[in-house]
């Protein structure tokens, strides 16, 4: 009877961090749409509801430290208990990001650079979130190696976006007489576009680091552990 409490502890331990990553990934897409649609009462709820993500993590790691101090795992247990804490850590670092979509909705117009997809890179990153954890749920050590290497592909996206501003920037204060206010707000909204997509770009470093824990809990491997 103790060896099958235990095994239902470790059991539920994985559902509740699977279900944390659906509350948090839905705080993105929530902080995505209030952005692109410029929503200023769906970023408040993102930023006002931060506090829920917070209190799974603490509930969660609280788990994880019962589960190495009463049971005191070893082999793969112990590396699936560690790689969950790592885990949880990561998707509350991806909800911190999410309320800081909300911030920027607040701050910023949605509409000085409309050439700039932030949708899309948007939606691409919670994608590797969404593998990442389907990974970490089903112990797929070859999706982890295939979210590595989408990495690159994000990275790329960020970068060209970023140019994309900077490029238009440049064309405007060259070609356009404004006023100090005018500019002081121009210079606004490219900051918070900017750390917009500095931010999705970190949503998918944390999605590499779900799979690089993922892969070292199934085979004892850190290859992709920075």
């Amino acid at each position: 009877m103790p060896r099958e409490s235990y095994q239902e502890k470790l059991d539920a331990l994985r559902e509740d961090v699977l279900y944390m990553s659906e509350v948090v990934l839905d705080r993105v897409r929530m902080g995505q749409e209030a952005l692109q649609q410029k929503d200023e009462q769906l970023a408040q709820d993102v930023i006002d509801n931060d506090y829920e993500i917070n209190q799974l993590y603490l509930d969660l790691e609280q788990d994880c430290v019962n589960l190495l101090a009463l049971q005191q795992p070893v082999a793969g247990d112990l590396r699936f208990i560690a790689a969950s804490f790592k885990i949880i850590t990561d998707l509350e670092r991806i909800a911190d990001l999410a309320t800081n979509l909300g911030e920027y909705t607040l701050e910023a117009d949605r509409d000085v650079f409309p050439e700039v997809d932030a949708q899309e890179i948007g939606d691409a990153v919670v994608e590797m979130v969404e593998d990442a954890m389907d990974a970490y749920a089903e112990e797929d050590v070859d999706a982890c190696f295939e979210i590595a290497e989408r990495d690159d592909e994000i990275d790329a996206m960020c970068a060209d976006a970023s140019d994309t501003v900077m490029r238009d920037l440049i064309e405007r204060e060259a070609t356009t007489a404004a006023d100090d206010e005018d500019i002081e707000q121009l210079m606004t909204d490219v900051s918070r576009l900017l750390l917009t997509i500095r931010d999705l770009e970190r949503i998918g470093d944390h999605a590499v680091n779900i799979a690089a824990r993922t892969l070292y809990m199934v085979e004892n491997d850190d290859e992709l552990i920075y």
